[in-house]
């Protein structure tokens, strides 16, 4: 354990696996008590159970982002237990590629919902809360990270929706970025290209073998390595802001 976050609260949505479980074991590591939020509640009590055995602080909040009542109960259940919110990762998110003719256009509804509405309904709800924790002891900054992807930077055919929520992100990190940055509340936006994670476990069989082949010939990025560049981004001195981070395998060309 570390000390860089110490007296500091950090939350993690989709934090029940993949990218966000990581993330959630390495604020821990680095002294904040963190909320780790998701659906599945076993996974989250296993590595709030976990945390706490390696001598960290985590709270288990089931929760469905897609449901803006459940997000601002979230939000109200972190700061009521632990009186703060300094760091929010708003990493839930889905990935449900195919060609756009004939698509199910329930999964469309369902990545606007989770990528889009319900990375906005966190934001919303946490903002207030992330404005206080930068006018106030010990770091007098707080941290806002959205997780979008490189589909937020290059749009290809068979992405098309995904293409659009991750693109989304990116326009409004920016935009709200700008807007909070000069009181101290740092917007950042980090999109990892191929990571081996569950993600592609939601893509229609069908689609999955072709859309995905190209990548499981490359040595994928893990887990771990967005945790690491996250927490990278959140413990910078307070005159320091990372806007916008890529980050590919080496072997990923586009």
């Amino acid at each position: 354990m570390t000390d860089e976050l110490n007296a500091t609260v950090a939350l993690v949505t989709g934090a029940s696996s993949g990218i966000g479980a990581a993330t959630a074991r390495e604020l821990a590591r680095r002294g904040a008590a963190v909320v780790i939020a998701a659906r599945r509640r076993d996974r989250l009590e296993a590595l709030a159970q976990e945390i706490e055995q390696a001598g960290g602080r985590a709270l288990a909040i089931e929760t469905d982002v897609t449901d803006q009542e459940q997000v601002k109960r979230l939000i109200a259940e972190t700061v009521d237990a632990l009186g703060r919110l300094d760091t929010v990762i708003n990493n839930a998110g889905v990935m449900l590629i195919g060609p756009t003719v004939d698509a199910p256009v329930e999964e469309w509804d369902r990545m606007i919902a989770l990528n889009l509405q319900g990375l906005l309904d966190v934001a919303h709800a946490a903002l207030p809360h992330l404005l206080a924790a930068a006018a106030d002891e010990p770091r007098r900054v707080a941290d806002l990270v959205n997780i979008s992807s490189v589909a937020g930077r290059v749009a290809r055919q068979g992405a098309a929706v995904y293409n659009l929520t991750k693109h989304g992100v990116g326009a409004f990190s920016e935009a709200l970025r700008q807007e909070v940055t000069g009181r101290h509340v740092r917007v950042s936006l980090v999109e990892p290209g191929a990571v081996d994670t569950e993600l592609p476990d939601h893509i229609r069989d069908d689609i999955r073998d072709k859309m995905m082949g190209p990548m499981t010939s490359i040595e994928r990025l893990e887990s771990e390595d967005i945790a690491d560049a996250i927490t990278y981004i959140v413990t910078r001195p307070r005159h320091i802001a990372v806007n916008e981070l890529l980050i590919r395998p080496t072997e990923q060309e586009g």
